[in-house]
């Protein structure tokens, strides 16, 4: 009787999915439908309620990485490795969509592409991104990756990547999981030392972008690039 009860539970969740979206589920309704992909024969709705009683919100359980999610009761590694997959297919979605339906023709339409590079993202991430002569994205290219605190940048390879995808231009753009959009004394080095590289080439930086907490800042609307394209 109790296995009756607990599917036609499962049932009336996903056919409420089917029939509504997912706007009226609460966040452990969420997980609770995301692991009965993963659990087939158990009540999932202890287990989600854990999961964001660990992690606190259901963005964070998303961004925690597996072996931290295993660590959490009833959460083998199917279901670690589904919850963790969200965020980064999150990411690949909204990367491609934004691709494909703009031109990377204004600040505010670029910086909206490149916060959806960034989501779920723990540790800080150096992209360049390379576009054509009509500001298409040819390759988003997540070059270095540090932890936390800082990723080491290499021009030479900013460069190589450049030269590998026959940009025309590129935004350069990095993240600061922890901290604030402003730029460090070693971002704005960092910037200069680039422009320089790629000048040598012909190739012009067209921006640089720090994302934190769904915010931006761009070195052109802020005077810190000699010629801003967009």
């Amino acid at each position: 009787m109790n296995k009756n009860i607990h599917e036609g539970h499962r049932q009336r969740l996903k056919r409420r999915f089917v029939e509504e979206g997912l706007d009226s589920f609460e966040d452990h309704q969420v997980l609770e439908l995301l692991l009965f992909f993963s659990i087939p024969r158990r009540d999932t709705n202890e287990i989600a309620h854990r999961l964001i009683s660990t992690f606190g919100s259901i963005s964070n359980v998303f961004e925690a990485h597996p072996k931290e999610l295993q660590k959490v009761e009833g959460v083998g590694e199917n279901s670690a490795i589904l919850i963790s997959l969200i965020s980064q297919i999150a990411r690949r979605y909204l990367a491609d969509k934004t691709k494909k339906t703009f031109q990377l023709k204004n600040v505010e339409v670029a910086a909206e592409y490149i916060k959806s590079l960034f989501v779920g993202r723990k540790n800080e991430v150096f992209y360049v991104i390379c576009l054509d002569t009509q500001l298409n994205v040819i390759r988003s290219v997540p070059l270095f990756e540090g932890t936390v605190k800082e990723a080491v940048v290499y021009p030479r390879k900013v460069v190589e990547c450049v030269l590998r995808y026959n940009a025309s231009s590129v935004i350069l753009a990095h993240n600061h999981p922890g901290g604030s959009v402003k730029p460090s004394m070693d971002d704005i080095k960092t910037t200069q030392k680039i422009v320089n590289a790629l000048s040598t080439i012909g190739v012009a930086v067209n921006d640089h972008f720090i994302v934190a907490k769904g915010e931006y800042y761009s070195f052109a609307q802020n005077g810190m690039l000699p010629e801003p394209q967009i």
